[in-house]
């Protein structure tokens, strides 16, 4: 159930930004609320197009579509589930995060999350400029994604860190197994992103509209013959941090990450590995994070090995014969 608003732009506010055209038409809610509204989808236009930007300029006549959920439970409660730490001080706090773990409450995953695991272990130290629902939380992983994460330890930190993200200050380097393989060993992916004009679920590379968006990638191993691999490790470093983005690249370069429910492909010759057509998630992993301490300025890097089940994987193809 939701609480339903229609607003229909008059001249008096043609030109604003939708968050602010929106605000002025329901008093009741705050700038901030309607802000949260249009980035998790909850606006639209009148033929059914999802808008998830709050700064789009709006024009008279526009007619959107406001569903406001029924309040979600109190806070998240706090739950004993062990954290791989690598690095904590009184300001933030650096992890390796396991594949299978959703990052913060959402719908479907209402608990067990990272979020809940930081409550426990931090108690009430953590920043709370990502809301009740994401205390501490500047960035997120995909939940079949493993690697290193930082959490904002207060609000200070949160803010600092955030600017960093938002400025692409930081190294970001991913490892990925892919289907096939590029045929460059090394290149950069300049392709914006977006929404996906019919899927909305998914992203996509946008020749028209999008967000400007650059991945590096290199080629760290071939499996398989050289001009024809049946798969390859990739290295990938993000110039910009759009929403799935290396899946997407990849997945435009024509080589999807293996397992990747939502951009990937299925194999269906039965002449390739087994491990690799059965892998169970994408495979995926946030293999380094450096960027400059919020309080101290000192620069800080964490780098963690690949997953137990992707090192295995990564294993079982060094021994295949091609």
């Amino acid at each position: 159930m939701s609480d339903r608003h229609v607003v229909t732009v008059d001249e008096s506010t043609s030109g604003e930004r939708l968050d602010r055209a929106l605000t002025a038409a329901l008093p009741h809610l705050t700038r901030s609320r309607v802000k949260a509204l249009i980035e998790s989808r909850r606006v639209a236009l009148a033929d059914g197009r999802t808008i998830e930007e709050p700064s789009r300029k709006v024009k008279t006549g526009e007619c959107f579509i406001i569903d406001i959920p029924e309040p979600e439970p109190a806070e998240p409660r706090p739950q004993a589930i062990d954290l791989d730490i690598l690095y904590e001080d009184s300001d933030l706090l650096v992890l390796n995060k396991p594949a299978g773990l959703v990052v913060h409450p959402a719908p479907g995953n209402p608990d067990s999350t990272l979020v809940n695991a930081l409550l426990a272990h931090c108690g009430d130290s953590l920043s709370g400029i990502g809301g009740v629902r994401r205390p501490g939380i500047v960035h997120r992983l995909d939940k079949d994604t493993s690697g290193v994460m930082v959490v904002a330890k207060n609000d200070q930190s949160h803010r600092a860190l955030a600017k960093l993200f938002a400025a692409h200050d930081l190294t970001r380097i991913y490892q990925a197994l892919v289907w096939g393989g590029p045929k460059a060993q090394k290149g950069t992916i300049e392709a914006a992103i977006g929404r996906h004009p019919v899927d909305r679920k998914r992203m996509a590379v946008r020749t028209s509209s999008g967000r400007a968006a650059v991945t590096e990638y290199w080629v760290e191993k071939r499996f398989g013959p050289p001009l024809s691999p049946v798969a390859s490790l990739l290295g990938a470093k993000l110039g910009t941090g759009r929403t799935h983005q290396v899946r997407v690249h990849l997945a435009h370069l024509g080589c999807p990450v293996v397992g990747d429910p939502v951009y990937g492909r299925k194999s269906r010759n039965a002449s390739q590995p087994a491990s690799l057509r059965t892998f169970g998630r994408q495979a995926l992993h946030a293999a380094v994070l450096e960027f400059r301490h919020p309080r101290t300025g000192k620069e800080m890097r964490f780098a963690t090995e690949l997953p137990q089940d992707f090192r295995r994987l990564v294993s079982e193809l060094n021994t295949v014969k091609y």
